[in-house]
C-alpha cells in the first residue's frame, strides 16, 4: 500500500512538472511568433536584465561606417579586416557590464538564440571566437572605441547580423569580452541603414 501511494505521488509530481514545462514552451513559442522581430527589443531586454548594467551609450549619423566581416590581421604593420562593408545610417552603440558572476559570453549566446528564432528577419553574416578574431586590443580601441572591452583574447566573441524589419534594414554587431571573472562586458552596435534610392531607368521614345 505504501509503495502504491509513493508511485502515485511520484506520477502526480511528474505530471505537474511536464505541465509546467508545456506552459513554458508555449510561452516561448508565443514570444517568437506573436511579435514581429525588432532589434530594439534586444536592447530593451538587456536593459531589463538584472545582471546587466549599461555603462555607455551613444548615437550618431555615420557615412561609410566600416563593419568587419572577417577577423583582424596585421599586415605591413597595420591591423586590418580582410573583408568589410561600408554603410551609411544612424549608429547606436551600447556597452553593458555583466555582473553577479554571470558570463558575458553566456548572455551573448542567449541573444544568438533569439536571433536564430527570428531567422526570417535576421541573417548571420560573420562570427568568430577567441584568438581567431584577432587582437582584442584592436577590437576594443579601434573598432568600438571602448577601452573597457579590452580583455582576454581567448574570451572574445564577435557576431554580425543583417536584420530586416518590414522596409527597415539594420546591421547588428555583438561583441562580448572578459577582463576577469568579475569584469565581463557586452557591446552592441545597431546601425539603421539609410534607405537607398531606387534606380529609375528612362526609356527613350522610339
Amino acid at each position: 500500500m505504501t509503495n502504491s501511494r509513493s508511485i502515485w505521488r511520484g506520477t502526480t509530481a511528474a505530471l505537474v512538472v511536464f505541465a509546467a514545462l508545456g506552459v513554458a514552451l508555449v510561452s516561448a513559442s508565443a514570444w517568437v511568433t506573436a511579435e514581429p522581430f525588432n532589434p530594439a527589443v534586444l536592447i530593451e531586454r538587456l536593459d531589463a536584465f538584472p545582471h546587466a548594467e549599461r555603462i555607455e551609450s551613444s548615437s550618431s549619423t555615420v557615412r561609410d561606417h566600416e563593419i568587419g566581416l572577417s577577423a583582424m590581421n596585421k599586415r605591413s604593420g597595420d591591423w586590418i579586416f580582410r573583408q568589410t562593408e561600408r554603410l551609411d545610417g544612424e549608429l547606436a552603440r551600447y556597452t553593458w557590464q555583466i555582473v553577479d558572476s554571470f558570463a558575458s559570453a553566456r548572455v551573448l549566446a542567449d541573444l544568438e538564440q533569439r536571433l536564430e528564432a527570428a531567422e526570417d528577419a535576421a541573417q548571420l553574416l560573420f562570427s568568430c571566437n577567441g584568438r581567431a578574431c584577432g587582437s582584442a586590443a584592436q577590437w576594443a580601441n579601434r573598432v568600438f572605441g571602448e577601452r573597457l572591452l579590452y580583455g582576454r583574447a581567448d574570451d572574445q566573441r564577435y557576431r554580425v547580423y543583417s536584420v530586416r524589419v518590414n522596409e527597415d534594414r539594420y546591421r547588428l554587431v555583438l561583441y562580448s569580452a572578459a577582463r576577469s571573472s568579475d569584469r565581463q562586458y557586452l557591446h552592441i552596435d545597431l546601425l539603421h541603414l539609410t534607405p537607398q534610392p531606387e534606380l529609375v531607368v528612362e526609356r527613350g521614345a522610339g
